[in-house]
């Protein structure tokens, strides 16, 4: 009997969707929470190929919910110790890691050498960006986030709508599991889902995950669903860049003040904060780049520019700023 008995006698698996299955090349941005549950059904359906992306380490924080780390772990970064953990699950698979951040200068060339990819990153920012390329490539999204006692999983690209048709602007405040909390089983719940869909993209199961989005609520313990396969995509839309794409000629914004970001995204960056965007005069020609932790208020102070000029608007979410 083989180790992929159990599913591939499912008739809407069988030998052609195992085969699928172990020829896929899977990435997946963030190795936390979600994406302990992720990469453990996978590594257990066979998926062949993984390349986990995440810049951060382990800490004691972060043990409660994510599952795939032991107290041994910490101080280590999040993607090796969790390649550790899955080859010992399966040493079948290949398992590739970065240690680095997903940003727009990386993520079309990571995406091109992938097809199916996987959004666990605890950040809206890292959301947009791949379904934006993913979107030009065609390559399909399975995206996922968790808050505090709910979360949602949608399906998107490769010829569903892109993650912008259901979420056009950015929530006014940017909560996050570090700030705001989350409950661990919560995050397994979604996790499992995103699982879920992802092996029913690989095995072409109908109907299709893409075009589909689950919400669960465990406050109140329900559950519901939608599809959107004819959603329109948004006509405009603020762009995320990377600071490396900062043109000589770009006016840079940095919305972060000194106690937060000791210095700018660029040196030539101009300080602001969003209340002062209102009242000042811009250029009406040029591109104008706005930068802040998480894109949020980056985001705020595009749609306030938006109302006074055109132009292009670009966002960059800079992070938390390493120490020094």
């Amino acid at each position: 009997m083989s180790r992929y008995s159990r599913q591939e006698i499912l008739p809407q698996v069988g030998p052609a969707g195992q085969a699928a299955i172990s020829a896929a090349r899977v990435l997946v941005i963030g190795a936390g929470g979600l994406a302990a549950p992720v990469l453990q059904y996978l590594v257990g359906a066979g998926a062949g190929h993984l390349t986990l992306v995440d810049p951060d380490t382990v800490s004691l924080s972060n043990l409660h919910r994510q599952t795939l780390f032991r107290m041994d772990d910490i101080g280590q970064p999040k993607v090796d110790a969790a390649a550790a953990t899955l080859r010992q699950l399966n040493d079948d698979i290949q398992i590739d890691t970065l240690q680095c951040p997903l940003d727009p200068a990386n993520a079309a060339a990571l995406i091109a050498a992938h097809t199916l990819v996987l959004d666990c990153a605890d950040s809206f920012a890292a959301s947009y960006i791949l379904s934006d390329a993913c979107l030009v490539a065609g390559v399909p999204l399975i995206s996922a986030s968790t808050l505090g006692f709910t979360g949602y999983v949608g399906g998107f690209c490769a010829g569903a709508p892109s993650l912008r048709a259901i979420f056009p602007d950015l929530p006014d405040r940017a909560a996050s599991c570090a700030t705001a909390g989350v409950m661990g089983p919560v995050v397994g719940l979604i996790g499992a889902a995103q699982a879920q869909m992802a092996l029913a993209v690989l095995i072409g199961q109908t109907p299709s995950p893409l075009g589909q989005m689950l919400q669960f609520d465990m406050a109140s313990f329900r559950a519901s669903g939608f599809r959107f396969d004819t959603a329109p995509e948004p006509e405009a839309g603020f762009r995320f860049i990377a600071p490396a794409q900062i043109g000589p000629a770009d006016l840079v914004i940095d919305l972060r003040d000194t106690q937060e970001a000791p210095f700018p995204v660029i040196p030539t960056a101009l300080r602001m904060t969003n209340a002062q965007i209102a009242d000042q005069a811009f250029p009406d020609t040029g591109r104008i780049v706005f930068a802040c932790r998480s894109g949020l208020r980056a985001w705020q102070a595009a749609s306030t520019l938006r109302t006074k000029r055109g132009g292009e608007i670009s966002l960059i979410a800079c992070g938390d700023t390493p120490e020094i």
